[in-house]
């Protein structure tokens, strides 16, 4: 077997086995094929693909490079992951509302890179609050609140990490197989019973269109029920942010908000509904009793005090669960007004995504420091009317007192309608 037949069967679309695929992954790895032969095959894979089989058997042999993990529960786990967008917050909500209805939530999560935000960035938002810790203090943790999130962890597929450096750095980023892989590989290591995924659709997401997003999400659900797990893959739309707030230590706030019981709208619904997807795969009951569940969590305090208690044991102020105030705040604000009465007509939810950055809510290579005060939060929703001079939005930084290119950026995101007593015009 070597590497020269492997590539050259993937230029022609003629399927590997399993056993190539393997010996492929491994001996990347171990660094028998170097960096220049796996990008030839990389690229081969973005111009032609792979079969579902030949996907499976990649997720498979890049998840068996690590470790996988196993948890002693008397309860049914489940994990949930979301392919990212802008104002994602729903981990910090959905885990502890599930949690709370007897359904152990042990995540792995990411950092944020370039315009779409990362759950352990905004969880290190908390004053003290760790993500790396020992794998024993973690599961001690899952078995105390049933919920907990870690940084990802070196010895979960660590092929996964060498790969993805490598598609970064040679364009072949954008192929479903590959995506695919890359996710089904961590998600399995991590072992849960259950796996709900969450393929984000829109300017916001990876996935520009409903069709590539449905493609992404039925390979993956394929992929996850091949390991035996209950899997269900769910496509949801990212053409506007998830929830008024952009940034990290302000969509911790506005997660403790909508778990106090203060925010509804389209945040809580799609929590609410993705809350009852994960409790519903893990046997709670029918659609409609898990959706009555994760309300009563939300309605009963039940969700917040299963965050509080997590945030406590990850070392985190616990006190901001009643007081968001003591969250970290930005330096530096600088306020939109509406130039004339609009209707908000659509929003470039990436190019919001990039103010933010700018405004240092985000990093654009792994290395960059964040600024966990900075981010945008929204005066509207997206076919709203706003009254001229009235706040659109307000931009908050901590390392950036010039808001000029930040300002205009967000401002050029939005598409208006102009709104006046004999005419309507579009901006």
């Amino acid at each position: 077997m070597n590497f020269i037949d492997i590539v050259n069967k993937t230029k022609k679309s003629v399927p590997l086995t399993d056993s190539e695929i393997d010996y492929l992954v491994n001996s990347y790895v171990s660094g028998e094929i170097l960096d220049y032969q796996m990008s030839a095959w990389l690229m081969a894979v973005c111009l032609n693909g792979l079969t579902e089989k030949e996907t499976v058997a990649l997720t498979f042999a890049m998840r068996d490079t690590g470790i996988t993990l196993s948890f002693d529960l008397d309860c049914i786990t489940a994990d949930k992951h979301s392919t990212g967008g802008v104002g994602d917050k729903t981990t910090l909500i959905i885990a502890p509302i599930v949690a709370a209805c007897g359904v152990a939530v042990p995540k792995m999560s990411g950092r944020g890179l370039g315009h779409t935000g990362g759950t352990i960035d905004k969880l290190e938002s908390i004053s003290g609050y760790r993500t790396e810790i020992p794998a024993s203090e973690f599961f001690d943790i899952v078995k105390t609140t049933g919920f907990s999130v870690i940084a990802q962890s070196g010895k979960i597929s660590p092929a996964d990490k060498k790969i993805y450096s490598l598609r970064n750095a040679t364009g072949t980023v954008d192929s479903i197989p590959l995506i695919c892989a890359s996710i089904m590989s961590k998600k399995l290591a991590m072992n849960a019973d259950c796996l709900l995924l969450d393929v984000k659709w829109g300017s916001g997401a990876f996935m520009k269109t409903k069709e590539e997003a449905q493609k992404l999400a039925d390979l993956m659900e394929k992929v996850g029920k091949s390991a035996g797990k209950k899997c269900r893959a769910v496509v949801t739309d990212m053409n506007e942010p998830l929830g008024n707030c952009i940034g990290n230590a302000l969509e911790v706030r506005e997660s403790v908000e909508l778990l106090q019981g203060k925010i509804k709208g389209r945040l809580y619904d799609t929590c609410i509904e993705l809350a009852s997807d994960m409790l519903e795969l893990a046997g709670m009951g029918t659609h409609d009793e898990c959706v009555e569940m994760a309300e009563n969590a939300v309605n009963s305090g039940k969700a917040l005090d299963v965050f509080r208690q997590t945030v406590k044991l990850h070392g985190g102020n616990e006190k901001i669960c009643d007081d968001v105030e003591l969250l970290p705040k930005a330096k530096f604000s600088h306020v939109i007004y509406a130039p004339k009465d609009v209707e908000i007509v659509s929003i470039n939810t990436e190019e919001l995504g990039m103010a933010s950055l700018i405004l240092g809510a985000g990093r654009i290579s792994k290395d960059d420091e964040i600024d966990n005060t900075a981010g945008i939060v929204l005066e509207f929703s997206v076919g709203e009317k706003i009254s001229v001079d009235a706040p659109l939005m307000t931009l908050y930084s901590s390392v950036c007192s010039d808001f000029s290119e930040s300002a205009m950026r967000a401002y050029n995101a939005l598409k208006f309608r102009t709104l006046t007593s004999d005419v309507t015009t579009l901006t």
